[in-house]
């Protein structure tokens, strides 16, 4: 058993010599992939379509899970050593159907980009009755990279890279009702919870993975709008967030601390790339990365999570709870149970 990083005890910044303005050309430079096979959820847009075009760059060869395979092609097309294929990450059936086939190619997996994900819906559920964000952010993933557990042994050297938030400040694993089955749904929370499990499952997925020379990590990409993750807000919503006043008048404060942190796609999609690729990373994993570095831990000096939603502009580091030990261990159990997937390592 190697070190973990429960409770934040690696979480130390290595001094990656990036910032938050490094794009993915940067970290890229001097990385080959040759004959490396990656997945990219989510691939064929916003960070994910940046994350494939860095690593094909690299040259990779990249799998795009995609629910709309046509679509996907139309969006992909020209870009070189790119597959397309068949994966609703809201149906088991779908996960395992992809996972068996990419199994059946007989070709191990160097890199598991978990990067798709929703973000701020209404209240929807699954075919099991789960909450669609942590459905989609966390459980189909989690059962995904289960699935797909011994292509990524037979890589002898593979990384998991689960793209979380820094919207998990918003939340804790709220074990007692996860599903919002008895508590009033709330969007950020539940995004906040789906984002919080991401780290959580890298956290304790590195514990184990790393004897298989598996190792995992979480990050936070920043913030851009050239995302639409934001499609589902309402006026309502605006104000919670502190974008408006109730009056319906823009913050001008919250405008400029937002415009300060704004990234481009490339500059969002950069530490994906670099958590996935970089030599820096070797000896090390299990740790929540922001702005091409491992982030900052300081659980002395952490705020309430209240801040927040007063906080547009995002909130740095990572929250305690994200890193610890008893909540990482029990999201295992309750992934396994919720997705009816054993998942033993």
């Amino acid at each position: 058993m190697g070190q973990t990083n429960y409770n934040g005890a690696l979480q130390k910044p290595v001094g990656s010599g990036f910032n938050a303005k490094s794009s993915t050309i940067d970290v890229i430079k001097g990385i080959d992939l040759t004959g490396k096979i990656a997945i990219v959820t989510g691939g064929d847009g916003g960070y994910g379509l940046e994350i494939t075009k860095a690593l094909t760059s690299a040259g990779a060869t990249v799998i795009v899970p995609a629910r709309n395979v046509e679509k996907s092609k139309e969006i992909l097309n020209g870009i070189a050593n790119v597959e397309v294929e068949t994966l609703n990450l809201n149906e088991p059936i779908s996960i395992n159907a992809f996972a068996e086939k990419f199994l059946q190619s007989g070709r191990p997996l160097h890199l598991l980009i978990n990067n798709a994900g929703i973000m701020w819906t209404p209240l929807y559920r699954d075919q099991k009755g789960n909450e669609g964000q942590f459905s989609t952010n966390h459980l189909g993933h989690f059962q995904l990279t289960a699935k797909l557990w011994d292509a990524l042994k037979k890589a002898n050297g593979a990384r998991v890279v689960n793209v979380s938030s820094s919207s998990h400040h918003y939340s804790p694993i709220s074990f007692e009702d996860v599903n919002f089955y008895t508590r009033e749904y709330n969007k950020f929370e539940a995004y906040g919870q789906s984002k919080t499990a991401n780290v959580l499952f890298a956290v304790e997925l590195d514990k184990g993975g790393q004897q298989f020379g598996v190792r995992s990590y979480a990050l936070n990409p920043g913030l851009s709008l050239e995302t639409n993750l934001g499609r589902h807000l309402t006026f309502e919503d605006f104000i919670t967030l502190g974008i408006l006043h109730p009056d319906g008048t823009p913050n001008t404060e919250a405008e400029a601390a937002m415009k300060s942190i704004q990234k481009t796609k490339e500059q969002g999609a950069a530490t994906a790339v670099w958590a996935a690729t970089s030599p820096q990373l070797q000896n090390i994993g299990g740790v929540y990365l922001e702005d091409v570095e491992v982030a900052q831990f300081d659980e002395a000096n952490y705020d309430s999570i209240a801040t927040t939603y007063r906080n547009p502009g995002g909130f740095a580091g990572i929250a305690p709870y994200a890193l610890d030990q008893e909540s990482a261990q029990k999201l295992w159990t309750l992934s396994e149970e919720l997705t009816q997937t054993k998942f033993e390592i």
